[in-house]
């Protein structure tokens, strides 16, 4: 399962927690101008908005798991089993399969605005990638410097809601999962009040005592009421350093450690990787499981009118500084 959020400070920025048993070899690509994106069922793209994210490379084409354009809209797709519906191909609509929709909205669109008025003309089809690559069950979070979206391919039809969080995970749907921050109103950041009985004296023992209740499981429900806590009520300072700092720190508020996700055998899900984007900057900073240290690449330093993709493998083994 997987966590996506959305954070502000002078700059804007956007990134998530990947979490599954296994890793892709997924690397930091980016993908230039004048890269050619084929489409199963649309025109092809020969000219688009430069993107970085993360990606499985296959067959030179970027499969991404998220991403954030040259203009700062990024967009990320996470596990949706159970509830993506995926449809046959439609002759009034764009008919896009799941692993191309992050490079048509990225490549086309600056900004939420416009990705609601493309999203009218979308029809999520169930397409393979190949044999190797079926379609994954996927929903997706769409962000630009103001505002975020979700996007699920359901029974009912294509759902996009207005995401006023910044903050997706999985299952339940994304109405559901919104609806639910109801039952946890009386969370505070402040020391609670004696609300239970004017007959008893009962006092505060322990620092942190109005957020008692807050989910700290690791299912996707509780993961999305731990993320927005974290997130909403988070303060960092404006500068580079600070930001990114706090954006892992909310991540890390619902990381997965090895061993206590058991997924059968000796499999366990892992947060394989955390990212943060630079939605201003264009730079993409990344941890991994075994990695602590923030890596970070930024996409303005490449030749973004280039026809080939650019790709970083991650540094996945620890960096420690030894201060003796």
């Amino acid at each position: 399962m997987c966590t996506a959020i959305t954070y502000n400070t002078k700059n804007h920025y956007f990134g998530r927690n990947l979490d599954l048993e296994y890793s892709y070899k997924e690397t930091v690509t980016i993908t230039p101008r004048n890269y050619e994106f084929e489409f199963r069922n649309v025109e092809n793209k020969k000219n688009h908005y430069a993107m970085i994210g993360m990606a499985y490379i296959a067959n030179d084409y970027p499969l991404y798991y998220d991403a954030i354009n040259e203009k700062g809209l990024g967009m990320a797709g996470l596990n949706f089993p159970g509830n993506a519906d995926y449809k046959e191909i439609q002759g009034d609509k764009e008919n896009i399969a799941p692993f191309e929709f992050i490079p048509y909205i990225l490549s086309q669109c600056s900004n939420i605005e416009e990705a609601k008025e493309i999203l009218q003309k979308v029809n999520i089809v169930k397409i393979n990638f190949s044999d190797e690559l079926p379609v994954s069950p996927l929903h997706w979070i769409i962000s630009d410097k103001e505002k975020s979206i979700t996007v699920e391919s359901v029974k009912d039809g294509l759902k996009v809601y207005d995401n006023p969080v910044g903050i997706l995970t999985n299952n339940p749907t994304f109405d559901m999962q919104l609806f639910n921050l109801n039952n946890y109103m009386n969370l505070s950041i402040e020391q609670p009040q004696n609300n239970f009985s004017k007959e008893l004296n009962l006092e505060t023992y322990s620092r942190g005592m109005g957020a008692i209740g807050l989910p700290g499981d690791l299912s996707s429900a509780s993961r999305f009421v731990k993320a927005t806590f974290t997130k909403m009520n988070s303060k960092s300072g404006n500068s580079e350093s600070e930001s990114i700092s706090q954006f892992f720190h909310i991540l890390e508020s619902v990381y997965q450690q090895r061993g206590c996700v058991h997924m059968g055998k000796e499999e366990y899900e892992i947060t394989i990787y955390s990212s943060c984007c630079n939605m201003n900057k264009g730079i993409y900073y990344y941890t991994t499981y075994e990695n602590n240290q923030i890596s970070g690449i930024d996409m303005n330093k490449e030749d973004l009118n280039s026809s080939k993709l650019i790709s970083y493998d991650l540094i996945k083994g620890q960096h420690i500084l030894m201060q003796n």
